[in-house]
This record gives C-alpha cells, sequence and structure tokens, in this order.
C-alpha cells in the first residue's frame, strides 16, 4: 500500500487570511470535555445527501470523515461524467470553552483499479470559514494498480493555522477524485478509484492538534 507524505509548507499557505484574535497559547492535551461536529451542509457529486458521515474519536484527538458513494472510474460501463468526483463539506465544529484547534495531519484512504496506462488523482484542501481558498494539494495513483491507497498531508507545527478563539467557523472540506484512461484501452476495460467504504472501515482521518486560548479580561 503506497502512502504519499506531503510535508506542507504548501498547505500553511492554504490559510492565508490571518485571524485579529488573540493567539493561542503552546500545543496541549486534548480538552476533557467531548467535541461535537455536525454537517452543516454537503454538496458534490461524490456525497450524494445521506452519503458522508462524521465521527470524532473518544480522546478527541482525531475525527473520521466515511463516505459510501465516492468513487470515479472510466472506460466500459461509466459515463463521461464519472471521471471526476468530488465533496464538499461544511462542519460545525463544537469545540470546549477556551479551547482552539488546527489540523496537524491527514489521512485519505481507498480502493484503486487502475488497468496499465491508467493513472488517478486524489485531490484535497480545508479551511475555516472566512478565509481564502486554499491551495490543494494533489497525490497520483498509477496503474497498473489495484490495491488500498492511502495519501497523508502533514502540517508542520510551526506552519498550523489555527481556528480563531472565542468565536464559532465552520470547518470546510473539499476533495475530488479523477481517474484518466491514459493510454490503456477504455473500450475493453474499466479503471477506477473510490474513497468509499460500505461498512465503515475505510475513512479519512483528520488529526487535530489543541491550544488554550488566552483568557479574556
Amino acid at each position: 500500500m503506497p502512502a504519499g507524505l506531503v510535508t506542507a509548507g504548501a498547505l500553511a499557505a492554504m490559510f492565508a487570511s490571518a485571524f485579529s484574535t488573540p493567539h493561542p497559547s503552546a500545543i496541549t492535551n486534548p480538552p476533557p470535555d467531548k467535541i461535537v461536529i455536525e454537517i452543516a451542509t454537503v454538496n458534490g457529486s461524490g456525497c450524494p445527501a445521506g452519503t458522508a458521515a462524521v465521527a470524532v474519536s473518544p480522546d478527541n484527538t482525531a475525527f473520521t470523515v466515511t463516505y459510501s458513494e465516492y468513487l470515479a472510474q472510466v472506460g466500459v460501463g461509466s459515463k463521461p461524467t464519472d471521471f471526476r468526483k468530488n465533496c464538499q463539506l461544511n462542519l460545525d465544529v463544537h469545540v470546549p470553552q477556551g479551547f482552539t484547534y488546527a489540523i496537524a495531519q491527514t489521512d485519505y484512504r481507498g480502493y484503486a483499479k487502475l488497468e496499465s496506462g491508467a493513472y488517478g488523482t486524489e485531490k484535497a484542501s480545508y479551511y475555516f470559514q472566512g478565509s481564502s481558498q486554499t491551495m490543494p494539494v494533489t497525490h497520483t495513483i498509477r496503474g497498473a494498480y489495484g490495491d488500498n491507497w492511502q495519501t497523508t498531508d502533514k502540517i508542520e507545527v510551526a506552519e498550523m493555522v489555527w481556528a480563531p478563539c472565542g468565536e464559532r467557523k465552520n470547518f470546510n472540506i473539499n476533495t475530488e477524485l479523477r481517474v484518466f484512461g491514459g493510454s490503456s484501452d477504455t473500450t475493453k476495460t474499466t479503471s477506477f478509484m473510490a474513497m468509499d467504504s460500505t461498512d465503515g472501515s475505510i475513512n479519512t482521518i483528520y488529526h487535530l492538534a489543541w491550544k488554550e486560548c488566552p483568557v479574556r479580561r
């Protein structure tokens, strides 16, 4: 199972706008009180209504997004528009008072069956409500390939951008899958790339870092 690792100086530029709220302190342990994440809106061909779900880890160190109909394909049995699927999630994140969070690492997972000469791409970005659109990071998997896949985007501590203290800013996630026939014979074969799971065993994991917000006086 290949893993693509991006040490993302580029990801810092994703969060281009600076917030005018007080700066949080040093990274700390997750808050003891449970965080709650709800899907506010969902849009895209890769996540029809009711096919995306979010769950928070018991220790508040991460949350997962699971899709059940997220698959891009080309070739026999596919429509011209099936080569690209995307999903836009707008998440309402309820954080315990006095804490703020940032994304430290994201692990994307799925399954791909790509004929020799074909290839697929996974592209993702995320940003807080009110900030500039982020620069997406893209990973490529080339055929022949038939296995689970995983890619990882990691953000260095100094490059993390934090949700503004004392404000409710929704968290937006944009993802996209594309499959290209390349030199494969799409009249006789089918290539696909999926980021979905019927049993919840394949999901995207967003690892969280936490800080305590300064006390307002």
